[in-house]
This record gives structure tokens, C-alpha cells and sequence, in this order.
């Protein structure tokens, strides 16, 4: 083979890899996608959706959803094994990291935008505590070991943003304070 074959070779070679570490990416991102998508229900995306305009009742959908993973995981967990359970848990922890991922995204939008959530920032602080421990509740097991780690790991990222945020909406609104109801301009946010 000519020395200029050899380069069309590969090159050819090296374009046919690129395009496979592209479609690659494209399809983990797909995937990552729809995992969040699968984590909640068709009535749980519209309650979300509902609640987009007031960030105080979107922090407490996120928080009614966490709570509804880990009382289905206790309930697993308590009684007599039934089949199956180990993947039903699984699901559940997978479920709950996405959904906390979520929630802490919002979390850092929120503070990014300044948007007062400081009511129920304590509630969500609390939470983790809950949720922790019933993550932490079924025994060993390799079927849901790596989701249980991402899970506690998504929902440390969680605690952390909402601690940090409880400290950092006390400063932004006692040096910002919000109109109040019968002031005529309103504050500007940035």
C-alpha cells in the first residue's frame, strides 16, 4: 500500500471513530435524560409544572416527592421479603437521585435569581436527615449498593445547597428587603 493510501486509511479510520465517540455522547445523554424522565410520573412532571411559578411550593413538590421514594423504600424493607424487592429498591434509589438531582439544580437556580424560598429551606434541611436514614435502612446488598451511593451522594449535594442557601438568603434579603405589600416600586432582583 502507497504512503498516501496508508493516510486515507486513516484517516477514513479516524473519522469513523469520531463519529462514534459522538454518537456515544449523544446517546449517555439520551439515556441521562430519559432516566429523569422515567423517575416521575406523568401527575408528578404536571405538579411540577404547576408549581414553576412559586418556588416555595416547587421546593415542597421536590420535598413531597423525596418523601413518597423513602416511604416506598421503608416500606419495602419492613416486614416479610418479597420477590423481587432488591429491584424494586434499586428503581427507588435510582428514582430518588434523579429527582434530588433535579432538586438541587432548582435549588441553584433559585439561588442564583435571588428567589425567597427562606420559609421552607428549614423543611428541606430536616428532610435530608429523614431521607438519609431511610436510604441508609435496607441491608446490604450488590443490587442496589452503587444506586444507594449515588443516591446518599445526590442527597448530601442537596443538604449542602440548602444550608448554604439558608445563610446566603438571610444576607440577600436583609440587604435587599422585599417591597412590601403596600409599596409602589418594586425591588429590582439580580
Amino acid at each position: 500500500m502507497s504512503m498516501a493510501g496508508l493516510r486515507n486509511t486513516l484517516d477514513r479510520r479516524r473519522v469513523l471513530a469520531l463519529c462514534a465517540l459522538s454518537f456515544a455522547s449523544l446517546s449517555v445523554g439520551s439515556l441521562r435524560a430519559q432516566r429523569r424522565e422515567e423517575a416521575l410520573s406523568d401527575a408528578e412532571v404536571e405538579k411540577l409544572r404547576d408549581s414553576a411559578f412559586s418556588p416555595p411550593d416547587r421546593v415542597l413538590t421536590f420535598i413531597d416527592f423525596l418523601d413518597l421514594r423513602t416511604k416506598q423504600i421503608d416500606k419495602l424493607t419492613a416486614g416479610k421479603r418479597q420477590p423481587g424487592r432488591e429491584e424494586d429498591i434499586h428503581d427507588l434509589m435510582e428514582q430518588f437521585a434523579s429527582i434530588a438531582d433535579d432538586f438541587d439544580d432548582n435549588l441553584d437556580d433559585y439561588s442564583k435569581y435571588h428567589r425567597d424560598i427562606r420559609k421552607v429551606l428549614p423543611k428541606v434541611v430536616s428532610a435530608t436527615e429523614r431521607w438519609a436514614t431511610s436510604l441508609r435502612t435496607p441491608p446490604e446488598n450488590a443490587a442496589y449498593s452503587v444506586s444507594r451511593k449515588l443516591a446518599l451522594e445526590s442527597l448530601a449535594d442537596v443538604k449542602e445547597s440548602a444550608t448554604k442557601l439558608i445563610e446566603e438568603q438571610k444576607a440577600w434579603f436583609l440587604a435587599h428587603p422585599p417591597p412590601k405589600a403596600g409599596d409602589a416600586k418594586p425591588q429590582p432582583r439580580s
